[in-house]
């Protein structure tokens, strides 16, 4: 090697950590969040009644699962020990000082409830379905006679989960699965697996907004998901200003059937009560007919 006085180099036995690559984004995502006025809202209008809560709020935990999930790290085990050289910075960035455990983390989510899991997912919608769009920017299904449309897409996916033999003996204490919280029998399709969990997501689908998400053990509750489902999406068109009619939900879980009360007709209904209609998917009202549609840039298209 070529002697060089112009470099040194200088080492030091103290540990310095590289900042996660994954770092900008989080502080992307929190800047734009205090802009919003939601990082406010969340840590002043979500509460959440539990004992022994210690000084800990519902933000702190959101914080947490926020970074975990921008992070892509493929355990939280791999997050926390990621995050550790830099979790005051983290924490300051969300106006908190203290990050929590990972068992606090694991004792906050078992304690939600419906109310906390609603009051976050309001202030999610009231901030995030307006936000850079205009009723003409979100595009629809235009009929001959110019009727408009706004196609939404209701539809579920499973996760199956395998489970391995545990012993069982006079002298040992009955099994218990973590997985029985999140997990229960159900259908698994084409996977293998003796439990399954199920999440059903309703899309916007000329803008592929997600308007919610909503997950269940098993096979879920299908009435219970579709109605928040069209809940949701009765939430965004009063957003634009637009009437419940122009609504048009495609939603495979109203054909599937379940312990024998499933049924077309009955997915029909639960969306029927809270004025809006359903198309099963591959049918149409009108299929001879020559209509437009157009999408979130605003290419219009006639069809047959």
């Amino acid at each position: 090697m070529i002697p060089n006085p112009c470099i040194e180099v200088q080492t030091s036995p103290e540990d310095r950590p590289s900042i996660p690559a994954w770092f900008a984004e989080v502080v992307i995502m929190t800047q734009h969040l205090a802009t919003k006025g939601l990082l406010e809202a969340f840590a002043h209008q979500v509460r959440l009644v539990r004992g022994r809560f210690g000084t800990y709020e519902p933000i702190d935990f959101l914080a947490l699962l926020m970074g975990y999930a921008i992070s892509g790290e493929r355990t939280l085990a791999d997050f926390f020990e990621r995050l550790a050289p830099f979790e005051a910075a983290f924490m300051a960035l969300f106006g908190r000082r203290c990050l929590p455990h990972r068992s606090s983390l694991s004792r906050f989510l078992t304690a939600v409830d419906r109310p906390c899991l609603e009051a976050f997912r309001t202030l999610f919608e009231k901030h995030s379905f307006a936000d850079g769009w205009t009723a003409e920017s979100i595009g629809g299904l235009w009929d001959r006679e110019g009727r408009r449309y706004i196609v939404f897409d209701v539809d579920a996916t499973r996760q199956a989960a395998r489970q391995r033999a545990l012993p069982t003996a006079a002298e040992l204490p009955p099994p218990r699965r973590r997985l029985d919280a999140v997990c229960a029998p159900g259908y698994t399709g084409r996977k293998r697996g003796e439990v399954v969990r199920t999440r059903t997501t309703a899309l916007q689908m000329h803008t592929r907004q997600w308007v919610g998400t909503y997950a269940g053990r098993g096979n879920g509750d299908y009435r219970d998901e579709l109605a928040s489902a069209l809940q949701a999406i009765t939430a965004y068109l009063k957003y634009f200003a637009l009437p419940p009619e122009v609504a048009q939900v495609a939603s495979r879980r109203a054909v599937w059937r379940r312990s024998g009360d499933c049924s077309a007709h009955t997915g029909r209904c639960v969306l029927a009560d809270a004025g809006a209609r359903l198309s099963a998917l591959g049918a149409s009202s009108d299929p001879g007919g020559v209509g437009s549609s157009t999408d979130s840039q605003g290419n219009r298209d006639e069809h047959r």
